[in-house]
């Protein structure tokens, strides 16, 4: 049964919440929370005998029990011993596009110990750049009267005290390593916990915001967390919350906080039937926290397999809701993120998730038609050239970025056409509203998709061009992976068209990329080079293009895709590298960004380093149902705690490596939303070929 969620169950959705600007919160945030509860995983430690320092595989340990902004911290246990050492280094996470820069003039702490440490027994602290300069170590004595006992103490170093020790200028504000090490080799045991490692100005943790709590706080029981949602009061917007739980009566505690900016939290129960309270605070830079809000209560309960595909379909959607940039409407290239940068196929994304999100209720139609006008009105004064959009747009301005490299400053083909793909699936969803099918379709018109053959008689389209260094990046499209979808929009577009023979010309015109022919697994794939690719290859296209029955000359499309899929989950059942948890329940390798930063991840031993993304597997949905059930159920259930989110499952998790992105991505959420609704419903397929240029376009190109 296609379940809708009732309009009680979503009451709490109805109203977008305002988007807000989270980078000034991570350039004062060095350290405050770990995504893992063991080790943390940017941090490292080594230790000369005869002194000693605690590791978990050589990492710093993270403190649960006492902590200053939960629900953990960084423990630093040593014992100092002459002719020995120690240094535990904590390191920055690097996500996409974070530019590493703290404007504070501070270097501010919390510490703890569990026992009293003098003065003279503190251990020294140096910093590092993003050059590798590094400074000479401070004693944290000169900024510290020694360690009360069980009492948390707020240190704070200017960062004018730090001068370099290397042959290069200390660059005081791009700091990505904070080291602690040996000090007095006293030859006792001690314990330091560390926490909301920040770099801030003094006036600002001075100053006392007189902040109001936040207000219309609400609570869902899932089966396995608690979600929260609340509106910020008047006035200036918050660092942080923090949020409070009771369970049984039992006094209210902090369990974890939210960045400026995101007003919802996931509070992770584990179990079926548990009931319990909540209170948040808002807190400013300083740590002045404001009164309670109200109480709320829910409770954790037993949900069906449709429910927990609508569960997560509504927290992906979340992410172009209530993630999107307030001024354009537009995706987020990734959160946390530089909040400028808007992505342009990562919004064509979004539209079809704004679809299924309208369909399923999480937001009203008008809701939906509102925001869709906001978007097409910021694409029409949007940079374009010869119709089609730059890969990333800033989107307060709609002026291009470029992220990549100075070549990359102009048209996008293939971003064009994942934004096409949503725009026209928008408007055959919305097509009663005039206004709307009026600028779609302008916009879809006035894309020059010939112009990208670079000649009049080109036999395959180009991926870039920029007004600077026209065609300098020379990238010629062609398959298998995952530009099918411009091939058949510029075939089907009747302003600025190509002819049908481009299909099989540029798409499949290296046999030695396009044609497979090899079995894997005892599974049989006609197209695509190895054994497939990275998974989003079957998901891009066919978000909007419905492949069901799809024929060529070469390949039965929702076949060869589903062939392709089943070979990933073999491969990680098969397990060729022997990494933890592997199996028939976690798999879905794709392109990601993993613990060492972007890589194309594909189901090969060379290709492979654990690193598994939820999209992968839930995207798959249409093709392999069973065995992406069993992958959703994994990843709640078992990796739940450390991998949902505000906006659903984060964006990537290698349990071999102990490792958790803290990122979400708008190309990875929104195909979660789409192909699950696909498989449900086949809501974005309908509408998507239901725009009469795709017909036509089917007939021309001779798919049967």
């Amino acid at each position: 049964m296609k379940m809708r969620a009732t309009l009680a169950t979503l009451a709490t959705c109805l109203v977008a919440m305002p988007a807000w600007s989270d980078t000034a919160y991570f350039e004062r945030t060095f350290f405050d929370n770990s995504e893992t509860p063991d080790a943390y995983f940017h941090s490292a430690g080594r230790a000369l005998e005869p002194s000693t320092l605690d590791l978990i595989g050589e990492k710093l340990p993270v403190e649960t029990k006492t902590v200053f902004s939960p629900p953990n911290a960084i423990r630093l246990e040593w014992t100092s011993r002459a002719n020995g050492g120690w240094e535990g280094e904590l390191d920055l996470y690097e996500w996409r596009n974070r530019d590493v820069y703290f404007p504070g003039d501070v270097l501010s702490f919390y510490a703890y110990a569990p026992a009293a440490i003098s003065s003279a027994d503190l251990p020294l602290i140096e910093l590092r750049d993003k050059r590798r300069g590094f400074t000479h170590p401070i004693e944290l004595s000169r900024y510290l009267d020694g360690i009360a006992a069980k009492r948390w103490t707020e240190v704070r170093i200017p960062m004018s005290a730090f001068s370099t020790a290397s042959i290069h200028h200390f660059e005081a504000h791009r700091v990505n390593s904070i080291c602690f090490s040996q000090g007095a080799a006293d030859g006792a045991p001690h314990t330091l916990i560390l926490d909301e490692i920040r770099f801030d100005s003094k006036a600002a943790l001075d100053a006392n915001s007189h902040l109001r709590p936040p207000e219309d706080l609400k609570a869902r029981g899932f089966e396995r967390h608690i979600d929260l949602s609340w509106r910020p009061a008047a006035g200036p917007e918050p660092e942080r919350y923090v949020v409070y739980r009771s369970s049984n009566g039992e006094p209210y505690r902090p369990v974890g906080i939210q960045v400026r900016g995101i007003h919802r939290f996931e509070d992770w129960l584990g179990e079926i039937n548990r009931k319990a309270s909540y209170k948040v605070r808002a807190v400013d830079r300083g740590w002045h926290e404001s009164a309670f809000s109200s109480e709320v209560q829910a409770e954790t309960h037993a949900m069906t397999d449709d429910e927990l595909l609508t569960m997560v379909e509504e927290a992906s959607f979340r992410y172009y809701w209530e993630g999107a940039h307030p001024v354009a409407g537009m995706t987020l290239e990734n959160i946390p993120g530089d909040d400028r940068i808007v992505a342009l196929g990562a919004s064509g994304f979004g539209i079809m998730a704004l679809v299924v999100g309208v369909d399923r209720g999480f937001i009203t139609r008008a809701q939906g038609v509102e925001r869709m006008l906001k978007i097409t009105a910021f694409l029409e004064r949007a940079d374009r050239y010869h119709g089609a959009w730059p890969h990333f747009l800033d989107g307060a301005t709609g002026r291009r970025m470029p992220v990549f490299d100075m070549f990359d400053n102009g048209a996008d083909l293939v971003e064009t056409s994942f934004l096409m793909e949503g725009l026209l699936t928008a408007r055959q969803y919305f097509k009663d509203n005039q206004d709307l099918y009026t600028r779609v379709t302008r916009l879809w018109e006035t894309v020059e998709w010939d112009w990208f053959r670079r000649s009049a008689d080109g036999p395959a389209l180009f991926w870039h061009w920029s007004p600077e260094y026209t065609w300098y990046i020379n990238h010629r499209l062609y398959g298998w992976n995952e530009v099918m979808i411009t091939y058949l929009l510029a075939i089907a577009s009747k302003t600025h068209g190509v002819a049908p023979g481009l299909y099989y010309t540029g798409w499949a015109g290296d046999p030695k990329e396009f044609i497979n022919g090899h079995t894997h697994f005892g599974i049989k794939l006609d197209l695509g080079s190895g054994t497939g690719g990275p998974l989003f290859f079957t998901h891009y296209s066919y978000m909007g293009f419905d492949p069901h029955g799809i024929h060529d000359r070469f390949t039965n499309y929702f076949e060869n895709n589903g062939n392709m899929a089943r070979i990933n989950g073999a491969y990680c059942a098969e397990n060729p590298n022997h990494f933890k948890a592997y199996g028939r329940d976690l798999w879905g390798i794709t392109a990601v960004d993993g613990p060492q930063g972007y890589v194309p991840y594909e189901p090969t031993p060379s290709m492979d380093d654990g690193t598994i993304a939820p999209t992968g597997a839930l995207s798959s949905f249409p093709y392999t149902p069973e065995a992406s059930l069993r992958a959703l159920k994994y990843f709640y259930r078992e990796l739940g705690d450390r991998l949902w989110d505000v906006y659903g499952f984060r964006d990537a998790v290698n349990v071999q490596q102990n490792w958790f992105a803290r990122i979400n991505m708008g190309l990875n959420q929104a195909p979660i939303t789409v192909m699950i609704e696909n498989y449900r419903t086949g809501l974005v397929w309908k509408n998507f070929m239901a725009n009469p240029e795709i017909g036509s376009m089917v007939e021309r190109v001779g798919l049967r």
